[in-house]
């Protein structure tokens, strides 16, 4: 299987993982979830973010991750799409730190991020 590169494995697990957040759990809770949040809806309160901030950044997520799985197969641009996972995983970050969130709670976000920092650079 030629296609099948560490680069297109990343942006395959890096997708799946953000439709898995945005579009399979968004109602259920998780240990990594910000606060108190039970939901997706709910950790963006927790962090103080505008409800329009669940919709954009849920569309970026989503649209990302279709471009990145998309992209395994077609020329599209991942490299794109993957920067703006980084970028959305450093507010996140930041969000948790801004909650004082334990460290645990952050270990998703930098999985991401590094992740999509190897899709770049690889």
């Amino acid at each position: 299987m030629p296609w099948l590169t560490i680069p297109a494995v990343l942006q395959i697990i890096v997708a799946l993982g953000l439709l898995n957040v945005w579009l399979v759990r968004p109602l259920s809770p998780t240990s990594y979830r910000g606060g108190a949040a039970k939901t997706l809806k709910q950790e963006f309160a927790a962090y103080g973010l505008p409800e329009a901030a669940f919709w954009i950044v849920g569309a970026l997520k989503v649209g990302a991750a279709l471009v990145l799985i998309a992209g395994v197969w077609l020329p599209l641009p991942v490299d794109i799409a993957a920067g703006v996972v980084a970028f959305l995983m450093i507010g996140a970050l930041a969000m948790h730190v801004k909650v004082s969130d334990p460290p645990m709670k952050s270990v998703p976000a930098v999985l991401m991020l590094v992740m999509s920092v190897a899709i770049i650079l690889l």
